[in-house]
């Protein structure tokens, strides 16, 4: 703490602020930013791996099983007889891990 001080009485106030603030610019980075983009990435890949037979929920809560996988959506049996479309951005989870089965 006292070089800082020492170097701010000097007259280097102005590079001690550009490396305070890249100094929090990189905490920002590899605490927050580094990580969600990861998990983001993870996400995606989940949803491309999921195909006809999986079971998952939906960001809504609807438990059910993959029929059909289209390029932009899912064709999800809830019951039985009873399908919905669904846009793959709405599946957060498998449910494979849950014990509610479907029929």
């Amino acid at each position: 703490m006292s070089i800082f001080l020492q170097a701010a009485a000097g007259g280097n106030a102005g590079v001690m602020n550009i490396i305070f603030i890249v100094a929090i610019v990189a905490i920002f980075y590899f605490f927050m930013i580094r990580p969600q983009a990861k998990r983001q990435k993870e996400i995606k890949k989940f949803r491309e791996a999921l195909k006809a037979g999986d079971r998952v929920i939906t960001s809504g809560g609807i438990y059910g099983k993959i029929k059909e996988v289209k390029d932009d959506s899912f064709i999800l049996q809830i019951a039985d007889n009873v399908t919905i479309r669904i846009a793959k951005d709405s599946v957060f989870q498998s449910a494979a891990d849950t014990q509610q089965e479907v029929k």
